[in-house]
């Protein structure tokens, strides 16, 4: 079954009647990962387009998944090779629009410890995330290599206090996090994984099937408005930070303004990378067939849901 809505189409200014209720959930705290998200809330475009939105808080104790099984949410962002693992185990999510395009995944090691290039993590000890490791483990595959896996958490602390010779880390937190801590980008051997073959695009707008089947035009507006919101928070950076920080001084998060400025500058790269010749939104097919059957190599997943299923598509789109 294909779903299709011309999602990026003129969208009408609200839909008759009265707004519509609709609860969305990022899944992390909050954080300039999501201003598109905040801007697009606090300017007012999901309102113009007929929603009322409820932000829930998102956070390690706020799982997606979780929140969809309980219909506590309606929307929730989610990493691709997240929407497509929880597909394949039965949890009926369609993707509605891929936020960021290019992967913002990187292992990152002392050169001091020996790691120059990828046959390097030979014996090595990584830190890698278990929730999100078939990245890095294609990555290993690729290059025939056989390090010491061990979990991370949601720091870098281990490898900052030498537990690890390498660990993950997002371009735009964990590695801005590094740098901070007194590391120079020149004693750093950092791969990203989208350099190496392995774009799994990240962050994505994922919703119930039913939802989309029941109510296309509130997927529509949804996205159109969180895109509509990005594109206001790139124009206008300052004013989307001042967003941000509301959001981050609300939920007593411990940040900094200049933090959150280098993790916008980092969203923009990864939302509008150089070269991208697609329309914003837009999931690409080879991206996703790429993200599948790693997974599935990884045995992740059992069996690879087909394209047409999972993700809203663009009549546009073939």
């Amino acid at each position: 079954m294909v779903i299709a809505f011309l999602w990026l189409a003129t969208l009408p200014s609200a839909f008759a009647g009265s707004p519509r209720r609709v609860t969305f959930l990022p899944q992390w705290f909050p954080q300039a990962q999501f201003a598109g998200h905040f801007v697009a809330m606090e300017k007012g475009f999901y309102r113009n387009r007929g929603i009322n939105l409820v932000l829930l808080r998102g956070g390690p104790g706020a799982s997606p998944e979780e929140a969809f099984r309980k219909g506590k949410a309606d929307f929730a962002t989610l990493f691709l090779a997240e929407g497509i693992r929880l597909r394949n185990g039965g949890l009926k999510l369609v993707h509605v629009a891929q936020i960021v395009q290019r992967s913002g995944v990187l292992l990152v090691a002392r050169k001091s410890g020996g790691i120059l290039n990828p046959a390097d993590f030979e014996g090595k000890t990584v830190s890698v995330w278990e929730h999100s490791r078939a990245q890095q483990l294609a990555f290993f595959r690729r290059y025939n290599v056989h390090p010491d896996i061990v979990p991370q958490t949601f720091t870098p602390n281990l490898f900052l206090r030498g537990g690890v010779d390498a660990a993950s880390a997002m371009v735009y937190n964990e590695y801005h996090t590094m740098l901070n801590a007194g590391l120079n980008e020149e004693e750093l051997s950092v791969f990203a994984m989208a350099d190496h073959g392995l774009n799994f695009p990240e962050d994505g707008i994922w919703c119930r099937e039913e939802l989309c089947l029941r109510s296309p035009e509130v997927c529509r507006s949804f996205a159109a408005a969180t895109l509509e919101g990005w594109s206001y928070a790139f124009e206008h950076p300052e004013e989307a930070l001042d967003i941000v920080m509301k959001y981050v001084e609300e939920a007593k998060i411990n940040s900094s303004r200049t933090h959150q400025r280098w993790m916008l500058a980092r969203m923009k790269d990864l939302i509008r990378p150089a070269g991208l010749n697609r329309p914003p939104g837009r999931l690409d097919r080879v991206d996703y067939d790429r993200v599948a059957q790693a997974l599935a190599d990884a045995g992740i997943i059992r069996s690879i849901p087909s394209y047409g299923d999972v993700h809203v598509q663009d009549p546009g789109e073939e």
